[in-house]
C-alpha cells in the first residue's frame, strides 16, 4: 500500500514511480542537497539502492509515507514522515532541489507533511532533526511552530538540532 497524495497550491506529493528513479538520484546528487541529508555524502550507487528499497521495503511493507515532490510537472523533491527512536515519535523529512529554493515551497511542503500527520496518522506532534547550521531549513520549521527541544552530539563533531511541533488542542481527525 502506498502513501495518499497530497496538493497544496503549487506542489504535489506523489507515491513514487520506477521511472522517478533518475531524477530521485540527480536530486540526493545534488551537493547542496546531500551536505544536509544522512552522512553528507553523495554515493550513486547507495542512491539508487535507496531508491529501490522504497518499493522493496518501505511501500512493500507500508512500513511509512514516502513521497516525490513535484512543481508544475517536475520533480523538484523529496518527503517523508517517518518513526524515529531518536526523537521518539514520527519524524518529518524533506528536501528540495536547490532551483526552487527561495519560494516558500520548503514551508508549504513541510505544511502539508506535518497537517498529514496530526490528521491521517493522528499523531499528537511531529519532530524534524535539522544540521545545526542549515539556517534555512531552521528557519521554515520555525515558521511552521517548530521549537528547539535539544541537540546531538554527532560522532563527527557535528551537532545536529531536535525541533517538535505540537498538534493544537481540539478534535482532530484519523483516518484509520
Amino acid at each position: 500500500m502506498r502513501p495518499p497524495s497530497l496538493r497544496t497550491s503549487r506542489l504535489r506529493l506523489d507515491p513514487y514511480v520506477p521511472e522517478d528513479e533518475a531524477d530521485f538520484v540527480a536530486l540526493f546528487q545534488e551537493p547542496r542537497v546531500f551536505r544536509w541529508m544522512g552522512d553528507g555524502t553523495a554515493d550513486e550507487d547507495a542512491n539508487r539502492a535507496l531508491f529501490g528499497r522504497i518499493f522493496s521495503k518501505v511501500y512493500a511493507r507500508r512500513l511509512f509515507d514516502v513521497w516525490a515532490v513535484r512543481h508544475e510537472g517536475r520533480l523538484v523533491g523529496h518527503a517523508e514522515i517517518k518513526p524515529t527512536e531518536r526523537a521518539g515519535g514520527h519524524e518529518l523529512v524533506y528536501a528540495l532541489h536547490p532551483d526552487v529554493w527561495g519560494r516558500g515551497l520548503g514551508s508549504e511542503l513541510a505544511g502539508v507533511i506535518v497537517a498529514h500527520g496530526f490528521g491521517a496518522l493522528g499523531l499528537t506532534e511531529v519532530h524534524a532533526t535539522v544540521a545545526a547550521p542549515n539556517e534555512a531549513s531552521l528557519a521554515v520549521l520555525r515558521r511552521l511552530g517548530f521549537v528547539h527541544v535539544r541537540d546531538f552530539a554527532e560522532d563527527d563533531g557535528s551537532t545536529t538540532r531536535l525541533l517538535t511541533v505540537r498538534a493544537a488542542p481540539g478534535p482532530r481527525t484519523h483516518d484509520a
